[in-house]
């Protein structure tokens, strides 16, 4: 009889061979399992919030997240040819100016009419202004015009007369009437005029993209 069978027990409880058996608590291989489970989580949330952290102090300003989500920067779109021809204002050339003056001094209407032929300007009508305007534009001038002048003629004329505003009529015609005004003086000089043209024919340059 062996010394693990305990006293008066034989025949089939007896107990053979000189080692205890191992006892388990039966639940400890599933816990073991689920404590894995559970670190390899905590594990990846700590990876992904130190992901999150060197994305924000990166400095990167080419994305931002929106509702969590993060979007790509797209480029400024750029002009073609021929939006880039059609935003350019029309040459000096191509303005015709109908000189009228409302002021009481004499010949001002043709001094200003030839010193516009010379700054390139095709010279129309010349003049005293209308009852409507005569000794009633306080200012340098008006630029008078058809709707459409708004998109280049007016810009180009004021280039040469400085303080002068700008007033729609029901013409269709292409043409501009500079009315000269009881403050007016002279045209803006030369060399001021080119500068001012130059920086006109000149397309904006679009601004970069910012996310």
């Amino acid at each position: 009889m062996s010394m693990l069978t305990p006293p008066g027990m034989g025949g089939k409880y007896r107990i053979t061979g000189d080692v205890y058996p191992r006892m388990r608590r039966p639940h400890r291989r599933r816990r073991i399992v689920l404590a894995s489970a559970a670190a390899v989580v905590v594990l990846g949330a700590a990876g992904w919030g130190t992901l999150q952290l060197v994305d924000v102090f990166s400095g990167d300003d080419t994305r931002k997240t929106t509702a969590g989500k993060q979007t790509d920067c797209k480029p400024a779109p750029t002009l073609t040819p021929s939006a880039t021809a059609a935003a350019k204002p029309p040459k000096p050339a191509q303005v015709t100016v109908n000189v009228y003056n409302a002021t009481p001094r004499k010949g001002l209407a043709k001094a200003t009419a030839d010193e516009l032929k010379k700054r390139g300007f095709t010279i129309g009508k010349i003049g005293n202004a209308s009852a409507a305007y005569d000794k009633k534009v306080p200012g340098t001038g008006i630029l008078l015009g058809a709707p459409t002048a708004t998109k280049g003629a007016f810009a180009v004329l004021g280039t040469q007369l400085t303080g002068a505003t700008t007033k729609v009529d029901a013409r269709t015609t292409a043409d501009v009437d500079l009315i000269i005004g009881t403050a007016f003086k002279n045209l803006s000089p030369k060399a001021t005029a080119d500068a001012a043209l130059v920086a006109l024919d000149k397309p904006k340059p679009v601004p970069a993209a910012r996310c």
